[in-house]
């Protein structure tokens, strides 16, 4: 079996795949639990293993803020960041609409769990490469080309060593990186 890359999504893929998974489809039941796992991915950048531990009581608000602390499962890293207000606001209400206690897990759900329905859902909109990782390479995409190409930004958001990581991470490569060299050629 060929190792498969996973990719980062397009925005079109996005939203296509969390209305797939809240709509279901033939053989394939709604899921709001597992779409709504998946958008903090792609909104926090936090791995889905970090995701699924997730309480609301994690993000404390302080000097009008919301701040999200966590020691990410992976790399032992502790991580301190904002969390938008629009999106804590989001969490509360699902966390009011499926009676969470701000106590108790967001997700009573495994990775494999999400793997599994997620994998569903991209194979019967015809998508290849896609895990839950495509969600926080989406979110490092987005960041990245929202705020002018700033690779140490994504860099420090992901908690990468070095650029060229986070650069190789979202598939940024030294071709691309020679055309837009080339592009920008401004002789007087």
């Amino acid at each position: 079996m060929a190792n498969k890359r996973t990719v980062a999504l397009t925005k079109e893929q996005y939203e296509e795949i969390i209305v797939t998974m809240r709509t279901g489809f033939s053989g394939c039941r709604a899921n709001n639990r597992i779409a709504t796992a998946l958008v903090l991915e792609a909104n926090l950048g936090i791995r889905i293993s970090d995701i699924v531990k997730l309480k609301l009581n994690d993000i404390v608000k302080d000097s009008g803020r919301y701040s999200l602390d966590i020691t990410e499962r992976k790399t032992g890293k502790k991580r301190t960041f904002t969390v938008p207000n629009e999106l804590y606001q989001y969490m509360k209400i699902y966390c009011l609409e499926n009676d969470i206690k701000f106590h108790e897990l967001m997700f009573n759900l495994t990775e494999r769990a999400i793997q599994k329905q997620l994998k569903m859902v991209t194979d019967y909109l015809g998508h290849e490469n896609i895990s839950t990782q495509s969600f926080r390479k989406f979110f490092a995409t987005q960041v990245y080309i929202n705020n002018d190409y700033n690779i140490v930004l994504v860099q420090q958001l992901l908690q990468h060593s070095t650029p060229s990581v986070t650069q190789k991470y979202i598939g940024i490569s030294t071709k691309d990186i020679e055309n837009a060299l080339n592009k920008h050629i401004c002789l007087i």
